[in-house]
């Protein structure tokens, strides 16, 4: 497997406040992984220490294995980084504003032309790309934001809190690019926000930062296990006609299966591995329809909340 971005006890200091404290995180190629947060919890910091933007007090950070203190050149050749609060030029229109930025990045004006088009396309703002970006709603310069991470071609986007301040059909928009970057663009993605919600919309994995420490890191399954010590999946299922004893028994051969509770049309089944499909399968052939499957599991709102009461 090959890391992405590899931070080892990555630490800031400034003065007496320790922003960023043993900072330690590896983020998979192609994955979108979440940097959760509440505002202050040394995210922002985190990021710049990745883009080479700042210098660590201590530890190091690696991203597709160029060193970000040592060869911060190489790593931004190869990231985009959105920041939260966006600008651009209000009296240049949104193309223009494209292609100064890829004039600053070395791209000649033939292929950066290309290129815009290609991301206005994407981020869904061709029809508006002539206009002066003093005219653009938040929403829409925060998607000319994503058309501008877009333009470099980057094997890895940063995105710092990229749905601030933005109406809720805004936000679903954004967060349909992310995953659209991500899916089709193949880019891998770091997103920072203090938003729940939005990390359990889109994320494959996600990292806790809390006071400059990383409290938890995995998926959001892995967490909820590791943080109300649980081992077992369950799993619900309703069907159309009550559960006889005998399917109950057939379930409980299935490989996987630890347990089946039955109580009339509802099915409670304790799982050591994924076992839908199986059980669907002999539920099925057994003449029953499954009208509803479910996996229980933690949100990450209730996993967010149970750790920082107690912690």
């Amino acid at each position: 497997m090959e890391w992405v971005v590899e931070a080892n006890n990555l630490t800031k200091v400034y003065k007496d406040t320790t922003a960023v404290d043993s900072l330690s995180l590896n983020i998979k190629e192609g994955e979108i992984y979440g940097l959760l947060g509440p505002n202050g919890a040394g995210k922002t910091t985190a990021i710049l220490m990745m883009l080479g933007l700042t210098e660590p007090t201590s530890g190091h950070v690696k991203v597709y294995g160029y060193d970000s203190t040592t060869q911060p050149l190489k790593v931004k050749r190869i990231t985009s980084y959105l920041p939260e609060n966006v600008g651009f030029y209000e009296d240049l229109t949104g193309f223009e504003n494209l292609l100064y930025l890829t004039r600053l990045n070395d791209i000649k004006d033939k292929e950066a032309e290309a290129k815009i088009k290609e991301a206005l396309h994407i981020v869904g703002l061709e029809e508006v790309a002539k206009r002066e970006v003093g005219t653009y709603s938040k929403g829409m310069k925060q998607r000319l934001g994503m058309a501008a991470v877009l333009i470099k071609s980057p094997k890895l986007a940063i995105l710092d809190e990229p749905t601030t301040g933005i109406d809720p059909e805004g936000v679903e928009d954004i967060l349909n690019l992310i995953k659209k970057m991500s899916r089709e663009q193949k880019i891998t993605i770091l997103l920072s926000s203090h938003l729940l919600y939005q990390i359990q919309r889109i994320c494959d994995r996600v990292g806790i930062l809390y006071r400059g420490k990383l409290q938890a890191e995995g998926t959001i399954e892995e967490i909820g296990k590791h943080i109300f010590q649980e081992s077992e999946n369950v799993l619900e299922l309703l069907l159309n006609s009550p559960v006889k004893p005998d399917i109950a028994e057939e379930l409980r051969k299935i490989k996987g299966v630890k347990d089946v509770r039955v109580d009339s049309v509802r099915l409670r089944i304790i799982e050591e591995k994924d076992v839908r499909e199986d059980v669907v399968k002999s539920i099925i052939k057994k003449g029953l329809i499954p009208i509803e499957i479910k996996k229980q599991g933690y949100s990450l709102e209730e996993i967010y909340l149970k750790y920082f009461q107690e912690g």
